[in-house]
């Protein structure tokens, strides 16, 4: 009877009740079943709430960065880089994979992701330099702006952090290779990474090159719409 409490998730995710009221009927169901007083399942609640506390830093930036944007960011992220002559969106993009890939090489890879950096700056900005140059953009050259703006981060973490030697993923193939008798060194792993990492660098910054030069392609050959 304890298993209520799952029963009681898998239902009310069924039904779409508010996450937060299904998990708390459940852990109170299942406490109650168990036979403990209502008083100890609130101080278990409690506890885990204080012991995963920095779980909820993440959810507390996410309003910061709605106020934020409600405030004008991405307008004035835009307005910023429309004034920079030399600004394309490849560059930008280019720009900030470099410095994506360089911060998770040095264990830094709190410093960018898609709800902190990409969504409220990174795209605008990319967006913000193909308007200055071509104009109004249509949705779907937009989206794809926005697409390559998040593959950016995606590609400058993934391949960035395997360079740092106390990263999650040379400490769990250390371990790995531990189990099954393999001698390793996370020294040697993290140096190996670094070409993978500079062969990244170069073969995402050439598909940025392309992706201005498919935009310069589409506005001038198609619409005529760009301006130089």
């Amino acid at each position: 009877m304890v298993l209520i409490g799952v029963l009681i998730v898998i239902i009310g995710f069924i039904v779409r009740i508010n996450p937060l009221l299904v998990v708390t009927a459940a852990g109170l169901a299942t406490g109650l079943l168990a036979h403990q007083s209502l008083y100890d399942i609130i101080e278990q609640f409690g506890t885990a709430f204080t012991t995963n506390r920095y779980m909820a830093v993440f959810i507390a930036t996410l309003p910061v960065i709605g106020i934020l944007e409600r405030f004008g960011l991405r307008e004035q992220a835009e307005s910023v880089v429309a004034k920079i002559k030399a600004a394309t969106t490849g560059r930008i993009l280019t720009a900030y994979l470099i410095i994506r890939e360089a911060a998770a090489a040095a264990g830094l890879t709190s410093i960018g992701g898609h709800a902190q950096m990409v969504r409220p700056l990174v795209a605008p900005m990319a967006e913000g330099a193909a308007e200055a140059k071509y104009g109004k953009l249509p949705d779907h050259v937009r989206d794809d702006i926005r697409a390559h703006s998040a593959a950016v981060d995606n590609i400058g973490l993934f391949f960035g952090e395997d360079v740092f030697i106390a990263i999650g993923a040379i400490l769990l193939m250390k371990g790995f290779f531990d189990q099954n008798g393999i001698p390793s060194d996370p020294l040697h792993m993290a140096l190996w990474a670094i070409p993978t990492a500079v062969a990244a660098l170069i073969v995402h910054s050439i598909r940025l090159h392309r992706l201005d030069r498919s935009l310069h392609k589409l506005f001038h050959r198609e619409n005529g719409k760009g301006r130089e």
